[in-house]
């Protein structure tokens, strides 16, 4: 499965909740980009589709690749890389979209420190962001409750599709 969202969401702290509560591998995503793409918007430099193809074909790499039930925190912005990634990974992938408003994700970034995203950056990921369509593999979640109650709906979200997927 994917976290996905625009920068300041929540994926680190809530897959590595969601990891913990699961008993899965989370992995940040951040950790996959080039150093190009780290510099990029270490300096407020929105990154391309260009820049993010290499990133993005790691993130299908380790799914289709993991020996566990794996996580990872991935913007995964348009559907077009969220398309990339399941071809990548080989096998379906459930995108966990963190929606939150700009206004919440702008204080949550100005509270984070030692993150290499600025703020300046997150007009750029609400201009990209194309939110999960009702035809694609993914859960909405709100982000403005706690991480544990927000892990709870996650996994009541998973429950009721794992449902309806088998009733069909």
């Amino acid at each position: 499965m994917v976290l996905m969202g625009v920068a300041g969401s929540g994926k680190s702290s809530i897959g590595e909740a969601l990891a913990a509560r699961l008993g899965i591998i989370y992995l940040d995503g951040d950790g996959l980009h080039p150093a190009a793409n780290i510099e990029k918007m270490s300096h407020g430099i929105p990154l391309t589709d260009d820049d993010r193809w290499p990133w993005l074909e790691q993130v299908g790499l380790r799914l289709r690749d993991a020996e566990r039930p794996t996580a990872i925190g991935c913007s995964a912005l348009k559907r077009s890389y969220r398309d990339f990634i399941s071809k990548t990974a080989q096998a379906p992938v459930l995108f966990i979209y963190l929606a939150g408003s700009k206004q919440l994700i702008a204080s949550r970034m100005h509270e984070r420190r030692g993150h290499f995203m600025p703020e300046s950056l997150l007009d750029s990921q609400f201009a990209t962001l194309e939110e999960p369509a009702v035809d694609e593999h993914a859960i909405r979640v709100d982000i403005a409750a706690t991480v544990e109650d927000i892990v709870t709906s996650i996994i009541a979200a998973m429950s009721e599709r794992v449902g309806k997927d088998r009733e069909q």
